[in-house]
């Protein structure tokens, strides 16, 4: 063999392997910049100010979800044992959380151990809040949930055994209808329109022949259910019915009118509602402002009759044909003819409401469904006589 060619044969050798060298490289430097294991329990205190000594304890348990996700379950520690369900993304050392239900959100940054965590929590407004990934001995206790409240008998024809009555006291903000405990009704600035739409699922357009001061006068009530025993969303509509009868003696017979309402159906894509883990039968959904609403264990037709009587002008029908209940959060830029009887009673819109889409977009984008409006036949309620209540 001539130099020439060994010189050659020499620098094909040392190429190739200054090749194999650097092909090892990128493999050794993926394996340095792997993510970080997150799955587990974290800890850490929120300084609240309302809250007892000033503090609340969280701990979150993340884990893999199915579709190979990560998922977590939040606890608030010192307000009970309740779980609230949520979503965790990581993007190289920043940790992102939604909790729908809530309305909250967490995003922090790892340090270089991957045990602590930097950042704010925000439900609303940003509180500073620094979690520690902690092993299962020195992990914060969980109180133990109470006993269930056992369930009032499905066959029950329940009344309120105690009612009390009291009018709304003028500029009060806030409005609200639901169980304190499972033992206590209450309602804040309720009119009787509104308690009729509660108890026979109507929106204020399917009342006619009703005087004026049902719509004007509100009422705060608090009551006691009889029989013992928690009550399903149907018992305390039955119960209203009952106290709708008896104190304000109202009395009314059905019709039919072609009204225009918005029907509710699931979207081309499908529903993106997530199930709920509650084995309750009571529903959740608030308003944390004008645009922002929060549902836990919520059916369909909790869904509608809370848009109907509290957000839209029109009657709300469910056409999903979904069934159980799911936990979600529905965020949009409210416009002029949306919560009728609320302005000035829940929180302006946050800063980032601007850019939040219309309703119908946002349930379309967020939940998967679709709202349209429509013109149908659908049952009214004819006022025959209604009084003022009767004394307590």
């Amino acid at each position: 063999m001539t130099k020439l060619k060994k010189l050659m044969l020499i620098a094909i050798a040392l190429a190739a392997l200054s090749a194999s060298a650097l092909l090892t490289l990128p493999s050794v430097r993926v394996l340095a910049q792997s993510a970080p294991d997150i799955t587990g329990t974290w800890q850490g205190t929120l300084q609240v100010p309302q809250a007892k000594n000033g503090e609340l304890r969280l701990v979150i348990k993340i884990s893999k979800g199915d579709g190979g996700g990560l998922k977590a379950l939040f606890y608030s520690i010192d307000q009970g044992s309740q779980s609230i369900p949520g979503t965790v993304t990581l993007q190289g050392p920043t940790v992102k959380m939604n909790i729908p239900g809530i309305g909250g959100g967490y995003e922090g940054k790892l340090d270089s151990d991957g045990v602590n965590l930097t950042g704010t929590f925000n439900q609303g407004a940003p509180l500073p809040l620094n979690l520690k990934h902690v092993t299962d001995a020195a992990a914060w206790e969980i109180p133990k949930p109470p006993p269930p409240s056992a369930n009032m008998p499905s066959d029950a024809n329940p009344s309120f055994e105690v009612a009390t009555i009291k009018p709304g006291k003028p500029g009060s903000p806030g409005k609200g209808l639901g169980l304190r405990d499972p033992r206590t009704f209450m309602t804040i600035n309720y009119s009787v329109s509104d308690l009729i739409s509660f108890a026979y699922k109507v929106h204020v357009r399917q009342i006619t022949g009703a005087p004026a001061w049902l719509e004007d006068e509100k009422y705060d009530i608090q009551a006691t259910p009889d029989p013992p025993g928690m009550p399903s969303t149907r018992q305390i509509e039955i119960m209203v019915q009952k106290l709708l009868a008896e104190r304000f003696k109202l009395a009314f017979h059905h019709d039919k009118k072609e009204l225009s309402v918005f029907a509710l159906t699931v979207g081309k894509t499908g529903s993106k509602l997530t199930a709920s883990t509650s084995n309750l039968d009571v529903p959740g959904l608030s308003f944390r402002g004008l645009g922002v609403m929060n549902a836990m264990n919520a059916n369909m037709s909790d869904f509608t009759g809370t848009m109907q009587s509290l957000v839209l002008d029109r009657p709300v029908v469910d056409q999903t044909g979904l069934k159980g209940r799911f936990d979600f959060e529905l965020k949009w830029t409210a416009d002029d003819s949306q919560f009728p009887g609320l302005k000035g009673q829940l929180p302006p819109p946050r800063d980032d409401v601007e850019t939040q889409p219309d309703l119908f977009t946002a349930i379309q984008q967020q939940l998967g469904l679709k709202l349209e409006a429509v013109k149908i036949p659908v049952d009214v309620l004819v006022i025959d006589h209604v009084e003022k209540p009767s004394a307590n």
